[in-house]
Formats: structure tokens, C-alpha cells, sequence
């Protein structure tokens, strides 16, 4: 059904916004679903908040979703909600969503798989390396021995398929190493190692219109960290805990490449309706993408609304684009 078609059954659009769920990032994907449900104008959609529970159990059966609902507004955050898992739910009961299907979310969910992907589309990316549980299980002294040789120190230790900086880690030696690593394994089963790079911490928001070749990014905003040493999950929710400048400080010539490089990843995995590209830039001024992320954070503090309202595009807009982008598969 299109919107137009939809207009004229019904006086608003019906959405479910969807937010909990069972990942590391439960209570920011609430905070992000309140947000959303609470600026979506209530003269032209009836907002129905979903809250999937940390055992993954939602409140109403997917049927009852199906008859009440002509979009999701997906607001889940790390597993489930952002690795595929629940887009491939809604595919299958054909309930049209926001952001990025199944196989791009599922892709960009893991760090090492799609920044080998990146990789060979020309975007440089830390130097990495996988880690499976069993193999430190195994032989830690070889796992570290092999870090050691293939990274060397200081290196970024984080879970390989998680959000929020949840487990992130920077070690500077062996002792170090181990503490991150074992962080890591009690929460993922793939530990992502990558060369520590010393620079500036950038981030930039992506959209597009659900159209080939239609994204454009927003305005880059660089991260400076007051709380930690650098933008871990304190960082990013406490109050305070993160001076965020947007536009960056740089010159033309920098923006640009960061834009560039952002909605080129935007497209290399695939993404649709919106992804935040991380980056770091190091003192020799080379950008290199951590990572990109299918549903970046739409809580008050979020990077995304205040670089979208620094671009000229009001909150309420920006998710009537998402809405309007899931619809135009439908």
C-alpha cells in the first residue's frame, strides 16, 4: 500500500514504533523509541509504542502487529534489532520497516565481515583481526603471541557484533590485552582486535530516500571525549559526557572527503534510509572507518538529531524521511 493509498482508508498512518529488546543496548533503544514516538506528529500518524522484552518476548503477537500497523519504526539497538534478526521477522509477515533490510543489517552488524567489504570498495579501515572464544580457549598464549606479531600495541579490543561501545577497550600491553579480551568474551563469542589509531574522532550521518544512488550525508560531527579517553558508552550517555561539534572543525577539503566517505559506505553495505559512519583521523590526516551503524541512536543526546538539525532538518523531518523511505518498497 502506498502512503496515497493509504491516506484514503485512513486518517493517519499507523505506526508501531518498536524498542527494548534483548541486546547490551536495551535502555538506549527505549530512550530512542520514546524519542521517536514522542515527535512524530500526532496529526498525521497513530504511534503505537512496542517494547520487546530482554528475553526477546514481544507484547503483542506478530498477527495483531499485522492487522494494526502499515509501518514499524525499528528503534532497536545491537542484537536482534540491528543484526537482521527482526527485519527478517518483519519480512516474513510483510510489515514494512524503517533503515536497512535484513542481509545489509546483518552485514554491518559485523565489524570484521563488512569492513573487509569496505575494504575492497577502497576505504581504509584499522588494521583487524577475529578472535573466536574457543580459539583463546584453546591457546591464549598463541592468541596473544599472534596479536602481538599481526597488530601490535596499542591495540582497540571490542565484541565483534555489538553497539554502544558496549566491551570496548584499548590495551597498550599484554596484561591489558588479557583484562579487554575476557571483557569482551563475557559478552560476545568474537572479539575484534584492531590497531589503535591516535587522531581525532569523527562520526557523519547518512539518508536517502529509499531511491538507487540517493543518499546524502549530513553534516560531520567530531567527538571529544570528557569523561574517557575515548567515546565509549559513558561517553556517549552520560550528560556532559561528550563535547560534540557539529560541523567539525576542518577544512573543506576534510568535510568533504568524510562526507564522501560516509555515504560510499553507506552504499557499499548496502544500507537504506539511514547509517552513521564512524572515523577516526589520524595526524597525518588519513580518515579510517571504524565502523557503520544501521540504526544509530535517536535519543535526545543522539549525534544523529543534532546533525540533522544542523543541517536544516527538523527531528519530526527527519522521521517522516525514514517512514516514507520504508514505504516506498511497500
Amino acid at each position: 500500500m502506498t502512503h496515497q493509498e493509504h491516506q484514503v482508508g485512513h486518517k493517519k498512518l499507523r505506526v508501531a514504533v518498536l524498542g527494548g529488546g534483548p541486546s547490551h543496548e536495551h535502555e538506549v533503544s527505549l530512550k530512542s523509541a520514546e524519542n521517536v514516538a514522542r515527535h512524530l506528529p500526532k496529526d498525521r500518524y497513530e504511534v503505537r509504542e512496542v517494547t520487546i522484552s530482554k528475553k526477546g518476548e514481544w507484547p503483542v503477537p506478530l498477527a495483531e502487529l499485522i492487522r494494526d500497523t502499515d509501518i514499524a519504526f525499528i528503534a532497536l539497538h545491537g542484537a536482534y534489532g540491528e543484526d537482521g534478526t527482526v527485519q527478517a521477522e518483519l519480512d516474513a509477515a510483510g510489515v514494512p520497516y524503517t533503515g536497512s533490510g535484513a542481509l545489509a543489517s546483518a552485514l554491518a552488524m559485523n565489524k570484521f565481515v563488512s569492513g573487509q567489504v569496505l575494504e575492497r570498495n577502497g576505504i581504509a579501515i584499522p588494521l583487524s583481526l577475529l578472535v573466536h572464544v574457543g580459539e583463546w580457549e584453546r591457546d591464549p598464549d598463541l592468541v596473544l603471541e599472534r596479536i602481538g606479531r599481526y597488530i601490535g600495541y596499542p591495540v582497540v579490543t571490542k565484541p565483534n557484533a555489538s553497539g554502544s561501545s558496549v566491551g570496548v577497550g584499548i590495551a597498550r600491553d599484554r596484561d591489558e590485552l588479557v583484562r579487554g579480551l575476557l571483557v569482551v568474551f563475557a559478552i560476545s563469542r568474537d572479539a575484534l582486535i584492531q590497531t589503535f589509531i591516535e587522531g581525532r574522532e569523527f562520526t557523519c550521518g547518512v539518508l536517502d530516500d529509499g531511491i538507487e544512488r540517493s543518499a546524502t550525508a549530513l553534516l560531520p560531527t567530531e567527538i571529544v571525549p570528557q569523561v574517557s579517553a575515548f567515546f565509549d558508552y559513558r561517553a556517549k550517555y552520560e550528560p556532559g559526557g561528550s563535547l560534540e561539534v557539529t560541523p567539525a572543525n576542518l577544512p573543506e577539503t576534510t568535510l568533504a572527503a568524510l562526507r564522501r566517505t560516509a555515504v560510499a559506505a553507506h552504499r557499499a553495505l548496502g544500507c537504506r534510509g539511514i547509517s552513521r559512519t564512524d572515523f577516526m583521523l589520524n595526524g597525518r590526516g588519513n580518515l579510517f572507518v571504524l565502523e557503520v551503524n544501521t540504526i544509530p541512536g535517536l535519543t535526545a543526546e543522539s549525534v544523529i538529531p543534532k546533525a540533522a538539525a544542523a543541517t536544516g532538518l527538523a527531528f519530526p523531518d527527519l522521521l517522516e524521511m525514514l517512514i516514507m523511505c520504508g514505504l516506498s518498497d511497500d
